[in-house]
This record gives C-alpha cells, sequence and structure tokens, in this order.
C-alpha cells in the first residue's frame, strides 16, 4: 500500500504539447516536415499555410504556440507575417524561422522580431529534431521571453557578436562594443532621438539629426541587431512598407 501511494503521490501531469503551425509554399516541404514534428512528442501539429496571408491568419485566429516560418512565401515575405503576428498577439506566439534566405537584412528583420529560432535549409532530419528540442526544453522556463536561438556560422554572428551581451541591450544600448566604422558619441545621439513608444522612420531620424539617411540606417541596424530598438512596419497603399524604429523599452 506503501508503494502505491508513493507512486501516486509522485505522478505528474505531463505539460501540454507544443501546438505547432507549420508555413512553407512548398508542399513536398510541408510533408517532410509534417513527418519530422510526428516523431517529437512534444509537438502537436494543428495545421498547414502555403501563403503569408493563410499563416497570419491561422496563428492569429487559432490556439497556435508556435510557427514555423518560411520567410520566401507567394504573397508576402515572412517578415510581414513576423510582424503581422506581433501586432494581434504581440508575444503569445513563438516563431522559429525554417528557410534558405540568409542575407543579412532578412536575418536582422527576423532577430528584430524576436524570433526564437532560424534553421538554415537545407538541413538533416537531426538537426530539426535538435533545434525544436531545445526551443522545447527552454520554453518551460521562460515563457514570456523572447530570446533568440540562431545556431549556423555568420548567423549566431548576428545573433551573439564576439565580446557582446545582447541582452544588456536593451536596458543600456550604449554598453556594447560596436562594430567598426560607428562611433560612440553618434550612437549616444542616435538613441538620444529615439523614443520608446513613438517609432521614427530612418529618413525623418536623419533628417532630424541632420545625417545621411545610409549613416543613420547604419546605427538603427546596430540598434535593432543587438536589442536595443524594436523595428515594425507601416503599410501604405502602394510600394515597400515602411521601416520604423524605436527604443526597446
Amino acid at each position: 500500500m506503501t508503494g502505491g501511494r508513493a507512486a501516486s503521490g509522485d505522478q505528474t501531469a505531463a505539460p501540454p504539447p507544443i501546438r505547432t503551425l507549420i508555413v512553407d509554399d512548398d508542399p513536398a516541404v510541408v510533408r517532410l516536415h509534417t513527418a519530422y514534428l510526428a516523431e517529437l512528442p512534444r509537438f502537436r501539429l494543428i495545421g498547414t499555410a502555403r501563403t503569408g496571408a493563410a499563416a497570419a491568419r491561422l496563428a492569429a485566429d487559432r490556439a497556435v504556440d508556435l510557427v514555423l516560418l518560411d520567410m520566401n512565401l507567394p504573397d508576402f515575405s515572412g517578415i510581414e507575417v513576423l510582424h503581422r503576428l506581433r501586432l494581434v498577439r504581440e508575444w503569445d506566439v513563438d516563431v522559429i524561422v525554417i528557410s534558405s534566405a540568409r542575407d543579412t537584412f532578412t536575418v536582422r528583420q527576423a532577430l528584430a522580431a524576436h524570433v526564437a529560432g532560424y534553421l538554415v535549409k537545407p538541413f538533416t532530419k537531426e538537426a530539426f529534431a535538435a533545434r525544436l528540442s531545445e526551443y522545447a526544453d527552454r520554453r518551460p522556463a521562460r515563457p514570456s521571453e523572447t530570446a533568440v536561438g540562431l545556431g549556423q556560422g555568420q548567423i549566431d554572428g548576428l545573433v551573439t557578436p564576439p565580446g557582446a551581451v545582447p541582452a544588456a541591450a536593451a536596458s543600456d544600448p550604449l554598453s556594447l562594443p560596436l562594430p567598426k566604422g560607428l562611433s560612440a558619441s553618434t550612437l549616444a545621439r542616435v538613441v538620444a532621438a529615439l523614443d520608446t513608444t513613438v517609432p521614427v522612420s530612418a529618413r525623418s531620424l536623419a533628417d532630424e539629426l541632420g545625417a545621411s539617411r545610409a549613416t543613420v540606417r547604419r546605427y538603427l541596424d546596430h540598434l535593432a541587431s543587438t536589442g536595443g530598438a524594436t523595428v515594425s512596419h507601416r503599410f501604405g497603399a502602394r510600394g515597400r512598407p515602411e521601416v520604423l524604429y524605436r527604443l526597446t523599452p
């Protein structure tokens, strides 16, 4: 009887599965990633999407914990999906980018939207399982954080440059080492001109500071990549969306 009571007392409820949405325009990739996900007991597939519009709608309207998001979609980019999700659900949905896109602009935009990981195609089933398992392991202990867990080559360098401590950037964006070509005095002017609630474009900030747009953009990209600034988009009736920046609270 004692053993039976002990066994009953040691029982703990298993955590609920991580409800996952797969977004990719290639049906063969969707089938492959679905098969990979089926082998991971802590995850449960609740849907798939092949366009950005469908991804944004499903992730907003359904109980989704995690989105596996491709960047290259037929209607609009994964970056726009990310920002639409943040507008609708803020930080209560996690995103792991799974994409062949590895250019600096795309990766930095993804980081600014606080993705939980960035897995570069092509990859093995083992790499897929390892990345999702790492995410699942840290998720219960950090339910409200938006830590970035990128892991390949130069992308890792963008997340955590040698000697940098990204976690400190939001509280003190002037505390991190600067890349070559940037000056601490100019960075201080840029930081002083940014607001924590009202986003501004690189163009308007350049006009305010009396500097070139290209120069200001370099400092804003540095702040965004280290967590000191948050990036959003303003979508107009035509053309590319305008990139906006605000100081991370």
